[in-house]
């Protein structure tokens, strides 16, 4: 099969490439750009471990191919960081201890991030809503709920 060309936008930068009919973008974003951050769990959508933000919503990597986002805005867990400076729920993940082994934290990062981008105040339920396709084996999530809901508190205080 002849290859597809692709132009998309990652972290706010462009590129163009050409990619197999059937390559996803989970792997585009690892094998080609470099993207490492962007993991790969169940490689069936379940694991949330490759949720990157895909023109706006929180998608799962592994189950789009790359073909499918041409034209399109990715956003990985490194876009989050904008001339150096952590995002504010890169920082709350710090200091609420929201990270142990940390496979799972890029993804839940990314879905946190998409759920504040569309809902900058959202409860504690739409924030379990939210990240309820991301598994973290480790923390039980009491963690990662804090860290968002602070991060929701200091916008609302500001």
């Amino acid at each position: 099969m002849d290859k597809i060309s692709v132009e998309l936008t990652v972290n706010r930068k462009k590129y163009k490439i050409k990619v197999e009919p059937d390559e996803r973008l989970l792997d585009t974003l690892r094998e080609r750009l470099n993207f490492t951050g962007v993991k790969e769990g169940c490689s069936i959508g379940e694991c949330g471990a490759c949720t990157v933000i895909l023109d706006g919503k929180a998608v799962n990597s592994c189950m789009v191919y790359t073909f499918q986002v041409d034209s399109s805005e990715v956003i990985t867990v490194k876009g989050l960081e904008i001339d150096g400076k952590l995002d504010p729920l890169q920082r709350a993940f710090i200091d609420y201890q929201a990270v142990q082994c940390g496979f799972c934290t890029p993804g839940m990062l990314i879905s946190a991030r998409a759920l504040l981008n569309q809902n900058p105040n959202p409860n504690r339920e739409e924030i379990k809503t939210a990240i309820e396709g991301n598994l973290c084996r480790c923390t039980g999530y009491k963690q990662i709920i804090k860290a968002i809901e602070s991060v929701v508190k200091k916008d609302r205080s500001e």
